[in-house]
């Protein structure tokens, strides 16, 4: 298992990955705003496209409690633009094919399926507050109802 670096209560590792929109995101980039930071596994499967969707879904409400969201996965841009057109996502995601900032997450670790081991990313969210503070994590989380729990969990915060 991976060696986890976020501490709830302090400043969540900043970063910087190429973006859906053409250009390096930083973390940083949103100091001011709550950061929804989810970390899925693939592209267009089944269950990441039920998140995403329900991300998409929930997306102006999130945008009313100033968080912006921001998905995470080891696909390359290419594979991201063609999730984000396929289904309407009005988010960024992030391309981390070296898995480097799932790693400092703690959320590339060893999976298994169908009997056979392999490294992967583990479904899960993160808020970050408006000075990058880690305030909640939801870990190896089941996609439905995710969205509902991580909206509710905001809005209870305003």
């Amino acid at each position: 298992m991976s060696t986890t670096f976020t501490v709830i209560g302090q400043e969540a590792p900043d970063f910087e990955l190429p973006g859906s929109e053409g250009k390096r995101v930083k973390l940083s980039d949103y100091r001011g705003s709550r950061v929804l930071l989810y970390f899925y596994p693939k592209d267009l499967t089944s269950s990441c496209s039920t998140q995403a969707c329900d991300f998409r879904d929930k997306h102006t409400e999130f945008e009313d409690l100033n968080t912006v969201i921001l998905g995470i996965s080891p696909d390359p841009l290419k594979q991201h633009d063609k999730f984000i057109a396929k289904y309407g996502l009005p988010f960024q995601l992030l391309s981390d094919e070296e898995h480097q900032v799932a790693e400092t997450y703690g959320v590339w670790q060893q999976k298994q399926m169908y009997g056979k081991q392999y490294m992967g990313i583990v479904r899960s969210t993160f808020l970050i507050d408006e000075n990058g503070i880690l305030i909640h994590e939801w870990r190896g989380l089941r996609v439905k109802g995710h969205i509902d729990a991580a909206l509710a969990y905001i809005q209870d915060m305003a």
